[in-house]
């Protein structure tokens, strides 16, 4: 209340600044601004001292209908423009980190965006701790002449996945075999639920990436191969975050699963590399779920670090400006990817961010250099090379997906509802246990080894059987992920695969003995393995074997053991992408594909046990070895769609 208190004395102060000043027009070009170039690590009054006037904010006349919620949002956001300088409209369109800004940076530069990079909290990393920290920031933006408050981002691509007690969903390649709209619609709902815990609005998701190539380290960020089922399920992820009353972004525009082995950009083998494809395909298979979501009233569209048939997608005016906004007829917010301009093949960073700018990408994410961003822009807009009318559209891009976010009502997030009370609660994971459980493909189930058997004694044994970070993936926690190994405890709170099973063993006469003395005691073996967490080109390989580069320590060992082993073997599979198995899987009786399920391992235990059957089917094909991969009639292990079940 005291915010508002100051914000009201504030207003009522530029009304009377208003009343005894000349008023000028929106149009007219803003004041002389220093082009002295700024140092990100200076002290704050050396700072002051080289902005010169950009915090002497001499706006006058001030029309103030855009505080009021009951006029139609495009008259408030015309009334706001009609106050705004240059230098405001050009701190609305650039987006800096977390750990890099300050109140400082808000009130100087007016920032429209802060995000968290993966990994990236502030202090205890508690519900507390977020809302403290964007409390700091948005009465920072809010002290600024106009008020204009900040939209917070991150990535929770498989739940709140930066926050160590948040609930975390199977990756989006094991939601794309649950194939199951309903449930991530309700996904959706629940991830935004706990997103509004800690204040935060913006989702950089659903990912809608029609994955090509299983060597991509982004694999498992695509839910299929197949542009309906990433449609299909992309809509209903989006829909249930916007039900939540949060923001979603349909990434990465366009085209970056189908680029070409060995095209990375910077060194990378995949990631970040070039689709090379006629338009007519790349219109009928990349750009699909973009056209149903945009109609589906998406708010921001990413755009990808990739390159289509050459040419950088953050400066693909073509694909941004006539294409999404003017065929499709997109008119929400369109953000770059991390410094994602800083690729492009120019020699300034000026020439960088208009070239950019004028492609059609109204906000820039810029985590660390957007000091010198800012003037970049301004000296561009000064010279001509980014025009006033550029600078309104996208600020009406930016300021209607905040006005319609409710940010203008409750920049604080004090009248924010939200289901759950607390982080992690009972009913999310619920349903994170039920995706875990459908997303499950069973691949081979010889002499009907599952389900698991009362009265069965059970060795569970294998690097990927008590790991929540390895069940977990990339982008948990941290932007490459961890292990419980690696970590020394629990990387997630949660419930790994032997807890499932030591619970549902307990319950239903199952011994599970985890002890190799006693391995022949033992009727049945479940050898759980896996790849190691990874994320982005990181994880790019041209090696697929679950044994190789990014298999886990102690796979060998453990396949090595089951074969030695002369009673049936199950193999359970914990991995981001279909890895190669060709040489193992004949000594294997069943094996089960459970792609990256996240913090709720239990739900793999539930279908071992027989307490539901496997419903999921593959994503993508699996192919037989890497030779295979994107040639006509490939030799697959299994195809798209198989699965089969226990009855």
């Amino acid at each position: 209340m005291k915010r508002w208190i100051s914000f009201l004395l504030v207003i009522m102060m530029l009304m009377v600044v208003g009343c005894e000043s000349e008023s000028t027009d929106s149009s007219n070009e803003s004041d002389s601004y220093t082009e002295n170039t700024i140092d990100s690590n200076a002290d704050e009054d050396t700072q002051a001292e080289a902005t010169g006037d950009i915090d002497q904010d001499e706006t006058i006349n001030i029309d103030l209908r855009y505080m009021d919620s009951a006029l139609p949002v495009q008259e408030r956001v015309s009334s706001l423009l009609s106050n705004m300088t240059v230098e405001d409209m050009i701190g609305q369109m650039i987006q800096g980190e977390m750990s890099a800004v300050s109140a400082y940076s808000m009130t100087t530069y007016k920032l429209g965006s802060v995000l968290s990079g993966g990994g990236s909290v502030p202090g205890n990393n508690t519900i507390e701790a977020w809302q403290e920290l964007i409390t700091t920031l948005q009465t920072a933006a809010m002290e600024t002449t106009l008020a204009i408050p900040m939209l917070y981002g991150i990535d929770a691509v498989h739940g709140h996945s930066n926050v160590k007690e948040a609930v975390i969903y199977p990756h989006n390649i094991g939601l794309g075999a649950a194939n199951n709209e309903a449930l991530i619609y309700e996904m959706g709902l629940a991830v935004g639920d706990e997103m509004k815990l800690t204040n935060i609005l913006w989702n950089f998701s659903p990912c809608v990436a029609i994955s090509a190539d299983p060597r991509w380290g982004r694999t498992y960020e695509s839910y299929s191969s197949d542009s309906v089922i990433v449609t299909n399920l992309g809509l209903a992820y989006m829909q249930g975050l916007q039900d939540a009353g949060v923001v979603g972004t349909a990434k990465h525009y366009a085209g970056d699963g189908a680029v070409a082995y060995g095209t990375g950009d910077g060194g990378n083998i995949i990631d970040r590399g070039d689709t090379i494809m006629s338009e007519e395909a790349f219109r009928e298979t990349q750009l699909a779920p973009y056209k149903v979501l945009v109609d589906a009233g998406v708010d921001t569209v990413m755009i990808s670090f990739s390159r289509f048939n050459g040419l950088h997608m953050h400066e693909n005016g073509y694909l941004i400006n006539d294409v999404l906004k003017g065929e499709m007829g997109f008119e929400g917010l369109v953000v770059s990817d991390w410094e994602g301009i800083n690729a492009l093949p120019y020699p300034s960073l000026e020439d960088k961010v208009a070239v950019s700018i004028n492609a059609g990408i109204d906000m820039l994410m810029q985590p660390y250099n957007f000091t010198e961003v800012f003037m970049a822009m301004l000296s561009a807009y000064d010279n001509g090379d980014i025009s006033l009318e550029r600078l309104q559209d996208a600020n009406r891009r930016i300021l209607t997906v905040k006005m319609n976010a409710g940010l203008f009502e409750d920049p604080y997030g004090e009248n924010i509802v939200t289901v759950a009370d607390s982080l992690g609660s009972d009913g999310y994971r619920a349903l994170a246990k039920e995706l875990v459980s459908e997303s499950l493909v069973l691949l081979k189930n010889e002499m009907q080894v599952l389900p698991l058997q009362a009265g069965q004694k059970v060795f569970a044994y294998g690097p990927a059987i008590d790991d929540i970070g390895v069940q977990s993936g990339g982008w948990t926690r941290t932007w490459q992920g961890s292990t419980d190994k690696v970590s020394g405890s629990e990387w997630m709170n949660g419930t790994t695969i032997l807890e499932g099973l030591e619970s549902y063993g307990a319950e239903m006469d199952i011994e599970i003995i985890t002890n190799k003395d006693r391995m022949n005691e033992a009727d049945v073996m479940i050898l759980a393995i896996g790849e190691k967490p990874y994320a982005e080109m990181q994880g790019d390989t041209m090696d697929l074997s679950i044994v190789g580069s990014f298999g886990l320590s102690g796979n060998q060992e453990a396949i090595d053991l089951a074969k030695s082993w002369n009673k049936p073997v199950v193999a359970l599979i914990v991995a981001g992408r279909q890895v190669l198995i060709d040489e193992f899987i004949n000594d294997w009786d069943a094996v089960v594909m459970c792609y990256l399920p996240g913090t709720e391992g239990d739900g793999v235990a539930d279908v071992l046990v027989g307490n539901r059957d496997f419903s999921g089917t593959l994503p993508m094909p699996w192919y037989m070895s890497v030779d295979d991969i994107g040639i006509n009639n490939p030799e697959l292990l299994f195809e798209l769609g198989y699965g089969l079940t226990m009855e």
